[in-house]
């Protein structure tokens, strides 16, 4: 079969010449959102490699020394490049790593500033807001689902006109399936699209057509994987393909177990792998890491999303296996220059995302030691501690933690996070609202 040319939307970034240096005398921008779980790990790679590393953020109090005693910035504000721009005066930065959709941007313009390795900053836009994104795959020729954009200051019925159904609803930049809903008929679509709306209300955002407007995308039956890659000079290497078990139907997409390396057939994985390299090339993206979701129907894949940083929560963990490497340490040294070798391994590796069972305060988790001792399991990690509230999918964006399997085959490794998982028993207390009655 031959491979049709993919329309390119913006123009490659100009290609940089590779700034190696000894590891000793690397220096590394690190921007991030202050609350961003990525920016320790991505620290700790930097220390083990020996990179000097200064932390951009807002996190003025921050708990993370790196982050308080870093540079303060608003991600937002325009002037944050001058600011930067003067940090590299005194100290010259070998590489920029954003960690986050929100700083993917910034992170673009400021390496462009600098003549380092960089995206577009145009195609970092594009990967953070998903109408942006899909309209540039879909002009490219990528497939990706059929979509609309709605506007929630006008009457929606009037914008649904041939809409099919079932549909998918998500907000143009929240992450985390955070608002993500299925719809089977126009009055759940009505319903979902005033849930969401709330949610966006309680946000805090410059962006105000985001705010105010959201995608509506025919949805997609099938299994859904997600790739893991690496660009270099608009090469991508790919880490990891990961198989996600759990049928992903909706009312709400809360991803739980990933599994790697897929089992899919070696025709639908170079496939999944076709398609995301088109979207790279359309969006013009060619440096850095790449996360992408790819749904499966009838055969061939249909790209979900597409983010220019890397995985989320602790499942980067997970790359060691694949790579020999962590996740972070290969996204570092390719910025500063200084690439580390991968190296596959044996068997089969997972996470389960431990799912929230319900709304309420967390009382405890019992069975954790029971479930440490099924074979194979070699991490559990509880990331909400007892006392603290617990708000599921679609409104909120987190889980209660994460468990990791290493076995003989990827099957295995389902079998024994599955185990474990049922060994746990999650006690959850109603929230109590109290009600000021008197009257004054």
């Amino acid at each position: 079969m031959v491979r049709a040319p993919v329309a390119r939307v913006v123009p490659r970034a100009e290609v940089v010449p590779d700034t190696p240096g000894p590891k000793e005398t690397a220096r590394l921008l690190l921007i991030t959102p202050p609350n961003s779980y990525r920016t320790v790990p991505f620290l700790q790679a930097a220390r083990r490699q020996g990179i000097t590393a200064l932390v951009a953020s807002e996190g003025r109090f921050s708990l993370v020394s790196e982050i308080a005693d870093g540079l303060h910035i608003d991600l937002e504000d325009p002037g944050a490049i001058e600011r930067l721009l003067a940090a590299n005066d005194m100290h010259p930065f070998t590489g920029v790593v954003a960690t986050d959709d929100a700083s993917v941007e910034l992170g673009s313009r400021i390496a462009q500033a600098l003549n380092l390795p960089h995206n577009p900053p145009q195609a970092a836009r594009f990967t953070r807001r998903k109408d942006l994104s899909r309209q540039a795959l879909a002009a490219a020729g990528v497939s990706v689902p059929e979509f609309r954009i709605i506007d929630l200051q006008q009457p929606i019925a009037s914008q649904l006109g041939r809409l099919k159904f079932p549909c998918v609803i998500k907000p143009l930049s929240l992450s985390a399936s955070r608002g993500v809903i299925r719809a089977d008929d126009a009055e759940a679509l009505s319903a979902a699209c005033m849930r969401v709306q709330r949610i966006l209300a309680g946000e805090t955002t410059r962006d105000a057509f985001a705010a105010t407007h959201l995608l509506i995308e025919t949805f997609i039956s099938g299994p859904e994987v997600a790739l893991e890659g690496l660009l270099c000079r608009g090469q991508l290497s790919v880490l990891a393909i990961f198989d996600k078990p759990d049928p992903l139907e909706g009312p709400f997409f809360e991803e739980t177990y990933y599994i790697t390396p897929s089992r899919h057939d070696e025709a639908i994985k170079a496939r999944i792998t076709r398609h995301v390299e088109d979207a790279c090339e359309a969006l013009g993206l060619c440096e850095g890491p790449v996360h992408a979701e790819v749904r499966i129907s009838h055969g061939d894949g249909v790209i979900m999303e597409l983010a220019s940083r890397t995985i989320g929560g602790d499942c980067a963990r997970l790359l060691r296996f694949g790579t020999g490497q962590g996740l972070e340490d290969l996204v570092i040294s390719h910025a500063v220059g200084n690439p580390l070798p991968v190296k596959s391994q044996e068997g089969g590796a997972g996470v389960l995302m431990i799912p929230i069972p319900e709304a309420g305060i967390l009382r405890r988790i019992e069975g954790i030691a029971r479930a440490r001792a099924v074979p194979w399991i070699e991490d559990i990690l509880i990331g909400i501690r007892e006392g603290y509230e617990l708000v599921p999918l679609p409104e909120g964006a987190s889980y209660l933690g994460f468990i990791f399997a290493h076995a003989p085959t990827p099957a295995t490794a389902e079998a024994a996070l599955r185990e474990a998982h049922a060994k746990l028993k999650i006690v959850v207390a109603p929230k109590m609202v109290l009600e000021d009655r008197r009257q004054l």
